[in-house]
């Protein structure tokens, strides 16, 4: 009440609700070392109602983990330790940034899912090496978002015995009463889910809570939903189970007089009695002990098998071991007939990427064959077992919520792959992994209007500008089996930040590369890809995947005509970015006004590549159902189209 009144902004109701259970699972089920908040073996605790997050404040400062009492003082100001809403890497002991409803629950699915592969992967008979729960808490909000239902269909399915789940059932939002639009049996969805449901009538009584917790850490064959019955606000007088609780200060007379009813001093602000944070502290000898049993643990498993724990150690760096891009396949033109999606060639690298990171693991949201991001060894992960190949349903949304959990866990690498136009379904959880520099890989195939008869429902147009605009996120587009290939160079070597690869479903030339600059340059984001024969430059053509071909038979037609063009590949606007602006002059010089880009896309974003000077050659409108050729010349995406546009390009700037 204190930190939200100060800050006069915040939510005090969900954390003075979800005080007693917190406190009870905090104190005696939570597995944590407050001293050292990455401990592997540690539970991890999601926060999916991320608007309490002084509630999460509270127990980390409460439990010893570096967070002062100052810094609970500073909520949700300029530079604090504790912001409006939890942020990974930012406060020590949060594990995931939530806020968005819903997300949380897809990020502990995640996280319970690592532990279960690691735990398959390490843990020998007498050396539980990997053995820890999730536990979280979420809202009627969460239960309401559809990205959590699809992770708790999917966890259900699993069979994730190393989750629980504890719902704030305190029937208000910020609206009101859940009633005006939430009616359904909660509890009973979970159960049709396969869940195993408990029921704790209420959130004050701190036995019937922990007889719940300790039923969940009882069951190991199905994840656990505690259904609470909380009041949102407790024991406020007047705002107590009313939405005036939920997204506000109490107000400086009702904090007096929820203190006045608790029996609590009114000064000073911010009081802990000395003997109640004794109490809380011993989390910090008790972390310390368990951990050193954890490590007393690791040495003994580590003379017995020196090569698993290796293995494991090196897992938890997050870096891939040197040398694992040796085997990555050369594909030249002299293969697959000269053709190749670059799909396809996604589909070579991949086969390799699994076979020397075995902690690469992934699927797709039931497109495996169509996107071709497939591993063919390995295993599946199901409800009895635990294998690298994951098949997330028709799930997008909780696919790529789950992922982050994957990451945010540690010690796996998780790839997910869909269909381009379906990246609006992930979104949200796209932008979280780039809040939280999270190395999640995504795939989106069948990329623009050369997917063809399937229509403007399945041919994305919007979605590369959509993803271009998220911080933090590296998109590649390649223009070729050999940029492809290059391009999972880049992503496995980017430990910080997800990645978007984005593929073509239609066949490309493989490109010549004895006689065309290598694809290097696809780590540096853009590279001329073919300079005149015969002189400098006149104009330059600029495009991204499969409008490079275009671009290079326009310059082809372009030096027929006596007209010297340069074509620049530009695979990763965030790499080329990144770039010292003298490599940017150098690929694009100032001086060459001519420039007309390619990309069967909106043309957003593309004016600064371009300039004012140049053309875009794009699609500022949905696409249509036909044979991918017809469309592209209906669409006015051909080499005869850019010909014509270096044309006039050059007469307005030779002026």
């Amino acid at each position: 009440m204190d930190a939200v009144q100060k800050a006069n902004s915040g939510h005090p109701g969900t954390p003075m609700a979800l005080a007693p259970a917190a406190y009870v699972l905090w104190t005696r089920f939570l597995k944590h070392n407050p001293r050292d908040p990455h401990w592997p073996d540690r539970d991890r605790f999601v926060l999916s109602c991320g608007h309490a997050s002084m509630l999460l404040y509270s127990l980390l400062y409460l439990t010893g983990y570096d967070l002062s009492l100052d810094d609970i003082k500073q909520f949700r100001q300029w530079s604090s330790k504790t912001p409006g809403h939890p942020e990974r890497t930012h406060t020590p002991g949060v594990e995931t940034t939530t806020g968005p409803l819903g997300q949380g629950v897809g990020n502990a699915v995640g996280m319970a899912i690592a532990e279960r592969f690691l735990a398959a992967r390490f843990d020998r008979e007498g050396f539980p090496v990997v053995d820890h729960k999730v536990w979280g808490f979420c809202s009627d909000g969460d239960m309401m978002e559809g990205v959590a239902s699809e992770a708790a269909s999917l966890a259900g399915h699993l069979k994730l015995g190393n989750l629980c789940l504890i719902y704030d059932d305190n029937h208000i939002t910020i609206d009101g009463d859940t009633a005006l639009a939430f009616s359904e049996d909660v509890g009973e969805r979970f159960t049709a889910y396969g869940w195993h449901v408990l029921h704790v009538a209420d959130g004050n009584d701190l036995v019937a809570i922990a007889e719940a917790l300790e039923g969940a850490r009882r069951e190991t064959q199905r994840p656990t939903l505690i259904v609470m019955r909380t009041h949102i606000g407790d024991p406020a007088p007047t705002k107590r189970d009313t939405a005036a609780a939920h997204g506000a200060p109490l107000g400086a007379e009702e904090v007096r007089r929820t203190k006045e009813i608790m029996g609590w001093p009114q000064e000073p602000a911010f009081f802990v009695p000395e003997d109640a944070l004794a109490h809380w502290r011993e989390a910090v000898d008790r972390g310390a002990e368990w951990q050193r049993e954890w490590e007393e643990l690791m040495a003994r498993y580590a003379e017995k098998y020196p090569a698993e724990a290796a293995e494991y150690r090196q897992w938890l760096t997050g870096q891939p071991p040197a040398g694992w891009d040796r085997d990555l396949p050369t594909i030249t033109p002299d293969q697959h007939k000269g053709q190749l999606a670059t799909r396809q060639a996604s589909g070579l690298a991949l086969e390799v990427i699994a076979r020397v990171l075995p902690n690469f693991i992934g699927g797709s949201a039931d497109l495996g064959e169509s996107t071709g991001m497939t591993i063919k060894e390995g295993g599946t992960f199901g409800p009895e077992s635990a294998g690298r190949i994951f098949h997330w349903g028709v799930r997008e949304h909780g696919m790529a919520a789950t992922m982050n959990g994957i990451a945010a866990h540690g010690g796996l690498r998780p790839f997910g792959s869909t269909f381009l136009v379906f990246s609006d379904y992930m979104k949200p959880a796209v932008r979280l992994s780039s809040i939280m520099q999270l190395p999640v890989i995504y795939i989106g195939t069948h990329d623009s209007i050369g997917l063809g008869e399937d229509g403007p429902t399945h041919q994305p147009i919007e979605h590369l500008a959509m993803l271009r605009a998220i911080p933090g996120l590296v998109t590649l587009r390649p223009a070729d089996a050999t940029e492809t290939i290059a391009a999972w160079r880049v992503i496995i070597n980017r430990t910080e930040g997800p990645s978007f690869l984005v593929l073509t479903r239609q066949k490309l030339p493989i490109l010549d590369r004895t006689k065309l600059q290598a694809a290097e340059g696809v780590a540096r984001g853009g590279y001329v890809l073919r300079d005149p024969a015969d002189g400098a430059p006149e104009a330059i053509l600029l495009a991204t995947g499969s409008e490079v071909q275009i671009a290079l038979e326009a310059a082809d037609r372009l030096a027929g005509e006596g007209i010297r063009a340069r074509v620049v590949s530009l695979p990763s606007w965030e790499l080329f970015r990144a770039q010292p602006q003298s490599y940017r002059d150098e690929v694009l010089p100032p001086a060459i006004r001519a420039r007309v880009g390619i990309e069967a896309a909106s043309p957003m974003g593309w004016l600064q590549w371009v300039t004012e000077d140049g053309e875009m050659i794009a699609i500022d409108h949905f696409g249509a159902s036909a044979p991918a050729e017809r469309i592209y010349e209906e669409f006015g995406l051909t080499a005869a189209h850019a010909v014509a546009a270096v044309k006039r390009v050059l007469a307005r700037t030779r002026r």
